[in-house]
């Protein structure tokens, strides 16, 4: 029943020390994709050593599980988890645990139908706005100009995304910086950056008392930005792409002494115009495949006693 507990202490150590560690580095600035594939091989260790943790508990708890659990493995493989049985803590373990999952996916599903209303909503009043011409598709557009004396752009996702820009904006970009904000835009629907975003504030929501998923929902935010930048600014210069935000935010006292809530975006323009190296090839690289390593953690600590019983 060791494997239970030893799961569920890695899963509780990873979920206050990956943060902390994370913070720490210098290099997501540098490389968002990475510390985006980081931040996700984390949260799901930590996941994945809950699910585990609440997999063998109930397997100790109640017999009817553990036959399912166990029913191809040899005796000596069962033997090697010593499954007592009658155990009272671990059935409130593998409540408690599976509380916790149901809380989770509730979560998501709510913070999934809140996206939806919002987007249907938004979508109305932009017909209100833009009303369709005689046999025009819906969404067939994937630029919409709106008359509006405020410079704005936005996507829309979904089936069809689109990117709605005002009148006020087109006014103020210039030259390609029109066409670095839509790649900007299309980098996160390319990437589907909504669904990291949905999926971090469910579980930020759900738990807030766990530091990895606030700061899994914070970091989200923060690094889709930066790695849209990217994308935008790999097309068409870093220079391009900064004054663009410039001009889309000027107005909105963003770049004031006072802080607002887009108070990240002079770090952004500071970052596009003062550009530091990206890490080399061979250190991304080992980067990703130590984020890759970090789930298997949990499967090593749960598979091991049995594999040892098979060797």
């Amino acid at each position: 029943m060791w494997v239970s507990l030893a799961l569920l202490l890695l899963g509780a150590l990873a979920a206050v020390v990956a943060p902390r560690l994370v913070a720490r580095a210098q290099w997501p600035e540098r490389e968002p994709v990475v510390a985006l594939w980081v931040w996700q091989c984390v949260v799901a260790a930590v996941l994945l050593c809950f699910g585990l943790s609440m997999t063998f508990s109930a397997a100790a708890a109640w017999q009817l599980v553990r036959g399912h659990v166990f029913a191809p493995a040899p005796h000596a493989v069962v033997e090697a988890y010593a499954l007592g049985a009658d155990e009272p803590w671990a059935a409130v373990l593998a409540v408690i645990l599976a509380c916790g999952g149901v809380w989770t996916g509730a979560k998501l599903t709510q913070e999934i139908h809140r996206a939806h209303v919002r987007r249907k909503q938004r979508r109305r009043e932009l017909l209100v706005r833009s009303p369709r011409l005689p046999g025009e598709e819906p969404g067939s557009e994937p630029l919409v100009v709106l008359e509006g004396k405020r410079p704005d752009a936005w996507w829309l996702s979904g089936a069809a995304p689109q990117l709605v820009i005002t009148t006020a904006a087109l006014r103020r970009l210039k030259g390609r910086q029109l066409d670095a904000v839509l790649a900007h835009e299309q980098g996160h629907a390319r990437a589907r950056h909504d669904w990291l975003l949905h999926c971090s504030a469910a579980l930020a929501g759900g738990f807030p008392q766990i530091p990895v998923f606030a700061a899994f929902r914070d970091e989200m935010h923060r690094l889709v930005e930066l790695a849209a930048d990217d994308v935008a600014s790999r097309r068409f210069g870093r220079l391009t792409i900064a004054l663009a935000l410039v001009e889309l935010n000027e107005d909105r006292g963003v770049f004031g002494p006072c802080p607002t809530p887009d108070a990240q975006l002079p770090q952004r323009v500071n970052r596009l115009l003062t550009p530091a190296p990206r890490l080399a090839p061979r250190h991304r690289l080992v980067l990703t495949a130590a984020a890759a390593l970090v789930p298997v953690v949990p499967l090593l600590v749960a598979f091991g006693p049995g594999l040892r019983a098979l060797g």
